[in-house]
């Protein structure tokens, strides 16, 4: 009897589902909680640290350069994503209550995430050096646009208050251990090029920790039980259908602008995502205590299911990439010459 070929299986896949299943039986608290998010962030400031050592300063340069593919990014950020939560006031009260639409507009005015974007632009072998800027730009001036936009299109508890800790975050976080192995490369670089499992496994070990620091956090807070299962459902479809109408408008500007793939994959990564990071802290300042737990909870529900979307796509573009490429002399990181 002639047996069925075997189903690939991608390995990381299953460890982002493994992953998913121990936040949610066994979630970390307290000090243990700490400890895992002291090690993403170490994980995260290596993951940057060799990406220094890996890229060459014209691969950096072209990145800060792309100006075309920032102004994209930016727009698809703080334009199409606030302008689509705009119209998702139709849902109201027949799908969200009035708190939950709060949140679902909420979410769509944070800026993007810096760490994943970056890790699942290297990992689909796109321009990791151009998504550094990308996303890194985008928490800098989100510093201020997501409080103006809060302001202009929501109510409020007050005027909002902001300071540097974002900025301190992305500078002592992910530009300096950057620039940091930018430094090292003479000594670094090479040897690094010829062991390039290290850097694979930061990259999907840093997005393991963020999805399971994501997921537990969402346990621990009683995400689940904060509403009913249909409100819960209901925003859970909501939010999947806002990701995936982002990630196939993303993915079409990118045709129709023309961008090289390595510069599609970051406007599809940087472009759609949306920082739990950066906006649970916004969320206690700009809404009542009442209601700041219905306030974030589609932001983390849309925070974990990019997650996992995204680790899918990158997951299969990057091994299309490995597939296509020539057998030597193609970088990791995806950068062109």
């Amino acid at each position: 009897m002639k047996r069925l070929p075997a189903i690939p299986i991608d390995s990381f896949l299953l460890a982002l589902a493994a992953t998913v299943a121990l936040a949610a039986l066994v979630p970390a608290h307290g000090r243990a909680a700490d400890a895992v998010s002291a090690a993403a962030k170490a994980a995260i400031a290596l993951l940057f640290f060799l990406y220094g050592t890996r890229l060459s300063p014209q691969q950096a340069w072209h990145g800060v350069r792309q100006w075309r593919l920032h102004l994209l990014v930016l727009a698809t950020t703080f334009v199409l994503f606030p302008l689509l939560g705009l119209a998702a006031r139709v849902l109201v009260p027949s799908v969200l209550t009035v708190d939950l639409y709060n949140g679902l507009l909420f979410l769509c005015l944070v800026p993007s995430t810096v760490q994943s974007s970056i890790a699942f632009t290297s990992i689909a072998r796109g321009h990791v050096s151009a998504a550094i800027v990308s996303a890194s730009l985008s928490n800098i001036l989100g510093v201020a646009l997501t409080p103006l936009l809060v302001v202009l299109l929501m109510t409020t508890s007050g005027a909002p208050r902001v300071d540097g800790t974002a900025i301190r975050d992305i500078m002592l976080q992910l530009l300096l251990p950057f620039a940091a192995g930018q430094l090292m490369r003479p000594w670094l670089g090479e040897v690094i090029a010829r062991h390039a499992t290290p850097l694979k496994v930061v990259d999907r070990g840093s997005i393991l920790l963020v999805v399971y620091t994501a997921f537990a956090m969402g346990v621990v807070r009683g995400i689940w039980v904060s509403v009913d299962a249909w409100r819960l459902i209901a925003v859970t479809l909501v939010a999947t259908a806002l990701l995936a109408a982002v990630l196939a408008a993303t993915t079409v500007v990118g045709r129709l602008a023309r961008l090289d793939r390595g510069d599609a994959i970051v406007l599809l990564f940087c472009g759609s995502k949306k920082s739990l990071a950066s906006g649970l802290p916004m969320a206690l300042v700009l809404f009542p205590a009442a209601t700041v737990g219905l306030t974030m909870l589609p932001l983390m529900i849309f925070h974990q299911i990019q997650l996992v979307v995204c680790a899918v796509i990158a997951s299969r573009l990057g091994r299309r990439a490995d597939e296509s490429a020539p057998a030597v002399g193609v970088p990791e990181t995806g950068e062109g010459p």
